[in-house]
């Protein structure tokens, strides 16, 4: 049986962490910086979780994940 292909454009924006769950970078800190928060924006910064619905389907982009 071949080796299973892991999705490359989601590998590089999901990771898991040691517990099984998917990390990822949050979007909205590349412009528009002015009119946000500084709140808003250390938020955006720290990584976030996948809910449980969304992991069963990135589990499946990256099989050796």
């Amino acid at each position: 049986m071949p080796k299973m292909k892991t999705r490359k454009a989601a590998s590089k924006r999901y990771s898991f962490t040691g517990t099984g769950k998917v990390k990822y970078k949050k979007q909205g800190l590349r412009h528009i910086l002015t009119k946000k928060s500084t709140k808003r924006k250390r938020n955006l910064r720290k990584s976030g979780i996948l809910s449980d619905a969304e992991t069963a389907v990135v589990r499946k982009l990256l099989p050796y994940g």
